[in-house]
């Protein structure tokens, strides 16, 4: 059984797997410049430095979905369609050590793929998310921020087996390769997109910080169309995940600048030629600050990076192990 799986299978697994290869050799020649500090560092990236880094980016957020599409949905389809199945189940081999040895050798597999990509990408961009620790407003978004996040550390894991079971789990139900392919890819990204709105923010709860409005500390300004500012944005802790930023009153609730009359001085005239606004007088600051008005943010600090990893990971293999479970008892049921 593990023979044949594996002839079935190792076309697929070697196609990815010259992928995550070709990429580690790559990232292994060309290293980050060494510097003494992160702005040393960010002054000597270079624009292959640039699309290596996006590249990674791009490989990590592909590989589970791949191995979703191309390895695991056809894994059992193929055999539904075709009626092998039937053929192997007559010789003595049971329904549920069938899937389990196609499960175990391509699982595997999968798990390694993933994990290798992630080690290896987390390891060539290590010095630049340690300067994002330190550096305010980079060009490089934080690890903890989710577009990054995704693509470092060990959550590939769980991404990759999460994908995988998956698409076997769909073929099973759908029964058809090419409409499992697509509700494979459909239900992933659903997830994807799910779990860093509603789960990853709260699995551990924020910090929130409440602190002064100021010149030098705010970093986004939005104007109104009649020339009234209604949003502020001040500056984060470098390395964190900046859940919101908003302004509140002496009682501490969010309040919208826009509508308080109170704040006259947060008002600009609004040029006729196309171009942006000026920003708003000195004055509007210190009216702020007087009125006792303060901006709130809600973050999760950079120093749960790992924890938050674990508990992702943590997450996914929950709900690969459901998934599993259910392909085992869709097989033995549904299946004559």
């Amino acid at each position: 059984m593990i023979w044949l799986t594996w002839r079935q299978f190792r076309l697929p697994a070697a196609a990815v797997a010259a992928i995550v290869v070709t990429l580690a050799i790559v990232l292994v020649i060309i290293q980050l410049p060494s510097a003494a500090d992160a702005q040393s560092l960010f002054d000597q990236i270079t624009d292959l430095d640039y699309s290596l880094y996006y590249a990674g980016l791009i490989v990590l957020y592909a590989i589970p979905p791949i191995i979703g599409i191309f390895w695991g949905a056809p894994l059992i389809t193929r055999e539904l369609e075709t009626g092998t199945y039937r053929l192997v189940w007559n010789q003595t081999v049971t329904r549920g050590r069938w899937l389990a040895v196609k499960l175990g050798t391509a699982g595997l597999v999968a798990v390694t793929v993933g994990g290798l990509a992630g080690l290896v990408v987390s390891w060539w961009a290590g010095p630049i998310d340690t300067a994002t620790l330190t550096t305010p407003n980079s060009s490089f978004g934080a690890r903890m921020e989710p577009v990054v996040f995704a693509a470092r550390g060990i959550v590939p894991i769980g991404y990759s087996a999460f994908a995988f079971v998956l698409g076997v789990t769909v073929g099973i139900l759908v029964r058809r390769t090419v409409a499992a392919m697509a509700v494979t890819l459909v239900a992933y990204i659903a997830v994807q997109l799910i779990v860093p709105v509603a789960v990853r923010p709260y699995i551990v709860p924020p910090d929130q910080q409440t602190v002064a409005i100021t010149e030098e500390n705010i970093t986004m300004i939005g104007i109104n169309e009649s020339g009234r500012v209604e949003r502020l944005g001040v500056e984060n802790q470098p390395g964190s995940w900046l859940l919101s930023n908003e302004t509140v009153d002496p009682a501490g609730n969010p309040i919208k600048l826009g509508e308080a009359v109170a704040l006259a001085e947060c008002s600009v005239t609004l040029p006729n030629q196309a171009g942006p606004p000026p920003g708003p007088p000195t004055a509007c600051f210190a009216k702020l600050t007087s009125l006792g008005y303060r901006q709130e943010l809600t973050y999760q600090p950079a120093s749960r990076f790992w924890g938050l990893q674990a508990l992702e990971l943590a997450v996914y293999l929950a709900l690969t192990a459901l998934l599993t479970w259910l392909s085992f008892r869709l097989i033995r049921r549904r299946l004559s």
